[in-house]
């Protein structure tokens, strides 16, 4: 089982999506056969069998183990991941396309677009990678600051823009034989916890 997989068929995320479906899904963490997610879920077993096999069709759930109880075959089955992302590939028609959009560092709307193009550029990086058997070669930094102003945190924002250009001109080589391109994303926006600390300073800009 992965920690996290990567939804890109546009019928599995459909699947994925049924409120009922993703009720087994999680209870699937563990393995299950389709009498004990019944009893779990509070359904009948025919109802969660129908549910079951369209998830494994799709690949969400996998067979683990197969017992046999009297004149019949029980079927043990596993969510293949304890949880799962939708790229944008399944919406290809109406994804976020960051660099059909002018360049705004200060707009919400524009970060979202590129951490969607993120989901979909790892996705496809780590769906291939695992058909592959192999690793993908990623780095990613989680922080928090708490700014005492918004004059802080502009500051803050330019001093970083201005660091992380010099460390890309730095390292970047056009030309380097056998080089591989690599992107680089970095974000800043208030926490969205269930219950930030709030100040007099407005978050929200015009977009």
């Amino acid at each position: 089982m992965f920690e996290i997989a990567v939804i890109e068929d546009p019928t599995a995320a459909e699947v994925s999506l049924d409120p009922i479906r993703a009720r087994l899904l999680a209870a699937l963490t563990e393995p299950a056969s389709a009498a004990t997610l019944a009893s779990r879920v509070g359904l009948a077993r025919q109802k969660v069998n129908y549910h079951l096999r369209a998830l494994e069709q799709h690949g969400l759930i996998e067979l683990v183990e197969e017992r046999r109880k009297g004149n019949m075959t029980e079927r043990v089955m596993r969510a293949t991941a304890a949880s799962y992302v939708i790229s944008p590939v399944a919406l290809a028609a109406v994804r976020p396309d960051p660099a059909a959009q002018a360049p705004d560092r200060l707009s919400a709307r524009w970060l979202l677009a590129l951490a969607a193009r993120l989901v979909q550029d790892v996705g496809a990086l780590i769906t291939g990678a695992d058909r592959a058997g192999k690793r993908v070669a990623t780095f990613a930094v989680d922080g928090r600051v708490r700014f005492a102003s918004a004059t802080d945190r502009a500051a803050f924002a330019e001093e970083l823009a201005a660091t992380l250009t010099a460390l890309v001109s730095k390292y970047h080589d056009e030309k380097a034989p056998g080089g591989r391109e690599h992107r680089v994303l970095l974000a800043l926006h208030p926490s969205a916890d269930p219950a930030p600390t709030r100040s007099t300073d407005d978050d929200t800009t015009e977009e």
